[in-house]
């Protein structure tokens, strides 16, 4: 038991009263009554107030404001501050001071959402750090009660990493910065992330002054793309190329890392602007040219795995991070150069020989058309001149025809190599590529590995017997073919062509000749050694025309020949006979007349059943036939 102090009562103080009951002797009730009243606060209704949390639970918080009695606020109210205590200041709205039950009625929300506007301008402007209740997700992000008020949260501004599950979030209460107000619109535009990112800023600038090159540091996987990894060093992030994950290839950065795995990398370099860290993993083994055999020579053979396909060749790892080039010229001994597709693909197993190795450089070039024989080595045993084989068309010039005997082996049949017969423009009317062509030996260039082939040799040369048949003069039938400026080609027997001009193709009647028409030819020339023959249609009519005409002068000269003769006789009688002769001579006269008109006669009689060309002057020499034959040429 506590011990008693003597205390002094008080001077005037009634204890008659007191006994009576009545504690307020000599005060009066109206006294009494402004007493209380004045150690009340003096609250309106719809006032902001400050007020003491008393006591709490989980449903109600009770709120001393100096009223005569205490409030109750809903405890979600306050599921912002999940920190609220006992003792703690907080501001309240004044909605009803009694209600019939005589209970004050306070709100915590009104009281925030009348100030919460001018707080948030002030978050704002200052820069302060604030408290949110995470309410709920939305489209695009969370919904965040901030002072009552609701403030958009983006999802971009929730962390500095990528975030996969926004519900996480929800209920929680974090602290944000004000980023963007809507005046007009009263909207509110939080972030998280800009909390992080301070923070982040300072732990980079302090990582980054400790850096450096070469230095080894572990750090977690944090993001995998296709051109790289991006690593977290701690609060700065770095970035692996996927040149400088492995030595060898690679097509997908998974192939090597995943995510949140700790791995161990070198600092390549760094920029203390940007605050760019370039990373490497492939740097922390050696490098496996290194570690190649040092007996691998050139003409080895080796063993590996199509990593990388061209069109000018194949890229090959014998070995992880020890590539060889395969070009396309060294995968065939064929000189058709194709692309590289044709031969192999990637993920191929092939082997192939070594050709030149340099390990400094760290270069190797490979082939694998050394794995066979050079056809060219035998080539005369092979393939003599004078031996025949089946080819196959690989291309067209202007000129020829270039086949291919094997692989690696080709040669060029040229145009006037194609027929013995035929005149032949172009390649494309004899043969198509890809069909296959009997061919004979002519001439082997193994300097240039180039064979020339001919085809026509195959068969003997017909123009030996045509010089026979085709003899100059000799009329044949053929056929007009084709039609050219310079004249027509003529289809003869045997399969021969002979040419003729446009004036050796007027018929009889002065018309031209068509293509077609099947007629009568005259050879005027034959050239064995060229295969050319000429003909002329018209030469046949021209030639009767010709002799005819040669016969009638030759007989009027035997006529005039024959009077020239017999006219000295006359004269030598007439000038021994007498006047009684006269009589006689008359009568040899008009014999020889009648002897004179007879052949005329019958050269009348024939020109009108045959009409002829004119006869020519006696004073303009008639062409022979050879010499025109030479003036077409």
């Amino acid at each position: 038991m506590a011990d008693l102090k003597n205390v002094a009562p008080l001077p005037d103080f009634d204890w008659e009263a007191f006994e009576q009951g009545d504690s307020n002797a000599g005060v009066s009730r109206e006294a009494q009554t402004e007493a209380y009243e004045g150690s009340l606060n003096k609250v309106s209704d719809h006032d902001v107030v400050d007020g003491t949390v008393i006591s709490m639970n989980k449903r109600e918080v009770v709120v001393n404001i100096g009223f005569k009695s205490d409030g109750i606020i809903p405890m979600s109210e306050f599921r912002y501050n999940p920190d609220l205590k006992v003792g703690d200041t907080v501001e309240v709205y004044i909605e009803n001071q009694e209600d019939k039950k005589g209970q004050l009625i306070l709100s915590h929300k009104k009281a925030r959402a009348s100030r919460s506007w001018d707080r948030v301008n002030e978050a704002l402007n200052n820069e302060e750090i604030i408290k949110g209740y995470v309410k709920c997700r939305t489209k695009g992000g969370m919904i965040v009660d901030v002072f009552g008020i609701e403030a958009f949260l983006p999802g971009s501004q929730i962390d500095v990493k990528p975030i996969r599950d926004y519900d996480i979030f929800v209920g929680k209460t974090m602290e944000f910065k004000v980023v963007k107000i809507n005046q007009d619109y009263r909207n509110v535009v939080v972030s998280h992330k800009a909390l992080i990112e301070a923070e982040l800023e300072a732990q980079k600038k302090e990582i980054i002054s400790k850096l450096e090159k070469g230095q080894v540091l572990e750090g977690v996987v944090k993001n995998i793309t296709n051109y790289g990894v991006f690593i977290d060093l701690g609060g700065v992030d770095g970035l692996i190329h996927i040149t400088d994950l492995s030595w060898g290839r690679v097509s997908d950065p998974k192939e090597i890392v995943e995510l949140d795995q700790k791995i161990n990398v070198v600092i390549l370099d760094f920029d203390d602007e940007k605050k760019r860290i370039a990373l490497g993993l492939k740097q922390l083994t050696p490098h496996p040219w290194d570690a190649l055999d040092p007996n691998l020579k050139v003409g080895d053979h080796v063993k590996g795995k199509v990593v990388v396909m061209a069109d000018y060749g194949a890229f090959i790892e014998i070995a992880p991070g020890v590539e060889g080039l395969i070009h396309v010229s060294e995968m065939s001994w064929s000189q058709h150069l194709r692309s590289a597709q044709d031969f192999m693909k990637v993920g191929d197993e092939v082997e192939a020989v070594i050709l030149t190795l340099d390990r400094e450089e760290r270069k190797m070039s490979l082939g694998i058309k050394q794995l066979k024989d050079d056809p060219w080595e035998n080539i005369e045993e092979r393939y003599p001149v004078g031996s025949k084989h089946t080819a196959k068309v690989r291309n067209f010039t202007n000129f020829g025809i270039f086949v291919e005997i094997e692989e690696g082996v080709d040669g060029l049949i040229h145009i006037s190599d194609l027929s013995w017969t035929k005149k032949i423009k172009h390649p494309s009317e004899f043969t198509q590529i890809g069909a296959e062509i009997e061919v004979c030996v002519l001439e082997i260039d193994k300097a240039n590995r180039r064979l020339s082939l001919g085809h026509k040799q195959l068969e003997e040369n017909p123009w030996d017997v045509f010089e026979t048949v085709f003899t100059q003069d000799s009329i044949h039938e053929g056929t007009i073919i084709e039609m050219l400026d310079k004249g027509a080609v003529i289809q003869l027997e045997y399969g021969v062509e002979g040419f003729a001009t446009p004036k050796h193709l007027v018929k009889e009647d002065g018309t031209q000749a068509q293509k077609g028409e099947k007629l009568q030819f005259k050879v005027i020339e034959f050239n064995k050694d060229s295969k050319r023959i000429i003909l002329s249609h018209s030469r046949i009519y021209e030639d009767v025309q010709r002799a005819e005409a040669r016969e009638a002068r030759e007989a009027k000269k035997a006529t005039r020949k024959a009077a020239q003769k017999e006219e000295p006789v006359v004269q030598n009688q007439a000038a021994s006979t007498t006047l009684g002769d006269l009589d006689a001579l008359a009568e040899l006269k008009a014999k020889m007349s009648e002897s004179a008109e007879k052949p005329k006669a019958k050269k009348a009689a024939k020109k009108v059943e045959e009409p002829v060309a004119e006869e020519p002057k006696a004073e303009e020499p008639i062409a022979e036939p050879e010499a025109e034959a030479k003036t077409e040429e």
